[in-house]
Formats: structure tokens, C-alpha cells, sequence
């Protein structure tokens, strides 16, 4: 899996969201985002394996983003627009639809559980349950072999 561990991987994703949630509130650009958590990674006293997930993350939600929003939108219902998700939950579907898309060797199930979990540390209502069934349908229809879902 990259060779990234599984505690540096939760920091990344971590830091993932936060700087993707400060690049949308700051309009701050990914490669100054990225430098300003230089900082940050001293903090947690993080590896460079996270530190490269984190980066990984953030360039690949930036190249990407055009796919990754219109995936969260198809799985909105059709009153809701993407813009009317708070901007964490923005930072979040889109860091774990990014992995879910364009990161195979993670597993699916694995995504799901870590984002959940994420969900769960912003989140005290429903949140999580609506972060925990986006993704489960995303991740059967972008990876049904994980599933056992046959002719995927």
C-alpha cells in the first residue's frame, strides 16, 4: 500500500481535509497549502511516509476535481447541490473519493471505515451515516470486484 503505514496514512487523511478545507476558505493554492503543514507535520511528530500520503492527497484532489465533484454530486439527491454541503464535508467526500477513484491499492472497505471515522471526529449528527453510505455506493460501483459483485 504505498508503503505508508496505517497511523500515518489517518494523519494524512487528517491533514488532508484541513488543508483542503483551508485552500476553499482561504482560496490558498494546493503547493502553499502543502507548505504551510510543513509545521503541522513537526507537530505530530509524523513521518515522511504520511507526509507524502498527505501531499499525495491534496495534489491529487486539486488534479482531479472536476471527477471527484461531479462523483459527490451524482450521489446527492436532486435537491441538494454540492455547495450546500458545509465545507469539511466538501474536504472530506473529496479526499476519500479522490482514494476511492484513483488510489486501487487501498482497499475500499478500508477508505470507507477511515472516513467514517473522520466523519465521526467532525461530526455528531447524521453526518457520518450519509459519509458512510456515499461512499459504500461509490466504492461498489468504482471497485464491484471488492464487493464479489459480479460482471464489475
Amino acid at each position: 500500500m504505498n508503503g505508508f503505514s496505517k497511523k500515518s496514512r489517518h494523519k494524512a487523511r487528517l491533514a488532508a481535509i484541513q488543508a483542503l478545507y483551508q485552500m476553499e476558505l482561504t482560496e490558498t493554492g494546493s503547493k502553499l497549502a502543502i507548505s504551510e503543514f510543513e509545521n503541522y507535520w513537526q507537530t505530530l511528530d509524523a513521518d515522511a511516509d504520511g507526509k507524502n500520503f498527505f501531499e499525495m492527497l491534496v495534489l491529487g484532489v486539486v488534479s482531479e476535481q472536476e471527477k471527484i465533484d461531479a462523483s459527490i454530486r451524482s450521489r446527492l439527491s436532486d435537491n441538494w447541490k454540492l455547495s450546500r454541503l458545509d465545507t469539511i464535508m466538501r474536504a472530506l467526500l473529496r479526499a476519500a473519493n479522490y482514494e476511492i477513484l484513483f488510489v486501487p491499492d487501498v482497499p475500499a472497505i478500508v477508505i470507507i471505515d477511515e472516513y467514517v471515522s473522520l466523519a465521526n471526529d467532525f461530526y455528531s449528527g447524521p453526518e457520518p451515516d450519509f459519509v458512510n453510505a456515499s461512499l459504500d455506493k461509490l466504492a461498489r460501483q468504482a471497485r464491484p470486484q471488492e464487493f464479489g459483485i459480479l460482471g464489475g
